[in-house]
């Protein structure tokens, strides 16, 4: 037992003086400092995410219950991180004797001396500290979403920057503001103190054991992007780190955005075949920029049971858009309906499984970060299923974007090689809303007619033989494994 606890002793001084003798370097100039830590994500994250079933109304309650779930449904096929999305800090009004929330976002929020968020004393009457311990003792990592900037109620407050002689209103820029959550200013970073107070706050989910941070509203401001990097650098913890939302993200900013580990490049991606048509634009667009440590990033996975918290209200049809439903408010055909966070009602995910095939192959196919987003104690076997295939999984931790090898009548084809070793995989995906045929021979798949391959198709489990005719339902997916003999 003594011999264990020194071998201990030197291995935690020895990983301390690594990362001391790091930042030391690091610090003396900041400015080469370009790309995340190589220590960190070297594979595609994988994990799950709080806001496709809870919004942002995650309670203590569900918190449990779906860490536990992840346990024993996710972890054996190597998902790792158990994320708390937005709202965990605030102290929403309830819909009496429920636990669902009145109100879209918090208008009182729980934040310290500092200007530094707290726990919700309505959803988390414990903290999240129990919650965390939970996740470490169960051998899974804990991350957490954040917003930019400095919470404008902290600025009212004047907050003091801990540690300095400044104060919220000396750094806070007034005229940034997140357009679809009020909550924040942004931070001027030419400001003394404005680091400081990334630092603090950093420090703080460093201290919690915080191993994954959800930044939100961030992509288009590369000053806090960097200042929360340095911030992370600082604080002695490794910290996973993913840039939200996406979008329209500026690829000039490149360099900024690398120093997180996750870069998002979407809108949040809802179970319908828009959310769909918006990954495989934004995979054309960012093919190539994937690198161990920074991965492109599609937004999460919406099986399962979604908007958990959002039951569907009397007079609600639950196909209505959100302008349509917004009309009937005003029409005072509905009345007390609340809007809340994400999309639509409690439901389960309205994907096809054409749609549900497609969507995991191409997240496989792509090597974007895997975060499940469904609720875990209740999941489906088949969405189960798809999340934890071995091909799925072998194809995503590869570690490469695929690229686009065939386009025509609306029938794409893309193909991810192997990065070590011969072999690959390669999806052949119907675009259009009716189904296709096409004649496959070597050279539609990318492929040496010289060279004898063994090919499977993942989703049939059935073996190949080039040339082949395929029948592709409408928005469907062949998804092949191949490798030279």
């Amino acid at each position: 037992m003594k011999i264990k606890n020194i071998n201990k002793i030197i291995v935690s001084a020895l990983l301390f003086g690594t990362l001391a003798v790091s930042c030391l370097s690091k610090s003396k100039d900041t400015t080469e400092v370009s790309s995340a830590p190589a220590q960190l994500a070297l594979t595609p994250p994988m994990g799950w995410n709080s806001f496709d079933s809870y919004g942002v109304y995650l309670h203590e309650e569900a918190a449990m219950a779906n860490l536990e779930a992840f346990a024993e449904k996710l972890k054996p096929h190597g998902y790792e991180y158990f994320v708390i999305d937005a709202g965990w800090f605030g102290e929403f009004k309830l819909q009496e004797g429920t636990l669902y929330p009145a109100e879209k976002h918090a208008v009182k929020l729980n934040f310290n001396e500092y200007g530094l968020l707290q726990p919700s004393k309505t959803y988390f009457p414990n903290g999240l500290q129990p919650i965390i311990d939970r996740c470490h003792e169960l051998g899974l990592k804990f991350g957490i979403h954040l917003m930019r900037g400095i919470p404008r109620a902290a600025f009212e407050a004047n907050t003091k920057v801990k540690g300095t002689k400044y104060f919220a209103q000396d750094i806070a820029d007034t005229t940034s503001i997140c357009e679809w959550n009020h909550q924040n200013f942004g931070v001027d970073m030419s400001k003394p103190g404005a680091q400081e107070f990334y630092n603090s706050l950093i420090n703080q989910m460093a201290d919690w054991g915080v191993d994954f941070l959800k930044y939100d509203d961030l992509v288009p401001f590369p000053e806090e992007v960097e200042a929360i990097a340095n911030a992370i650098e600082q604080c002695g913890r490794p910290i996973v780190y993913s840039l939200s939302p996406g979008g329209d993200v500026d690829v000039n900013a490149i360099k900024s955005f690398k120093r997180a580990n996750m870069l998002r490049v979407t809108h949040d991606i809802w179970d319908d075949q828009i959310g769909l048509n918006q990954c495989f634009a934004a995979w054309r667009k960012w093919q190539g920029h994937e690198k161990p440590g920074f991965w492109i990033d599609m937004d999460m996975i919406p099986f399962g049971q979604l908007q958990l918290m959002s039951p569907k209200p009397e007079g609600v049809i639950g196909n209505e858009t959100k302008k349509e439903i917004l009309k009937k408010i005003e029409t005072g055909e509905l009345s007390n309906i609340e809007l809340l966070s994400g999309k639509g009602w409690t439901r389960q995910s309205n994907f096809t499984k054409d749609q549900m095939y497609t969507f995991i192959t191409l997240r496989a196919l792509s090597a974007s970060p895997l975060m499940m987003g469904g609720d875990l104690p209740t999941l489906d076997n088949f969405s189960l299923e798809l999340i934890t295939n071995k091909d799925v999984l072998e194809c995503n931790q590869n570690g490469i974007m695929g690229s686009l090898i065939y386009d025509k009548e609306g029938i794409e084809i893309w193909k991810t090689p192997k990065k070590d070793g011969e072999g690959g995989w390669i999806g052949i995906f119907n675009r259009s809303k009716e189904i296709k045929s096409i004649h496959v021979a070597y050279k539609e798949l990318g492929l040496d007619s010289t060279t004898d391959y063994s090919i499977i198709n993942i989703w049939d489990k059935t073996k190949i033989d080039l040339p082949d005719d395929f029948a592709i339902n409408s928005n469907g997916v062949v998804f092949i494994k191949y490798l030279s003999k």
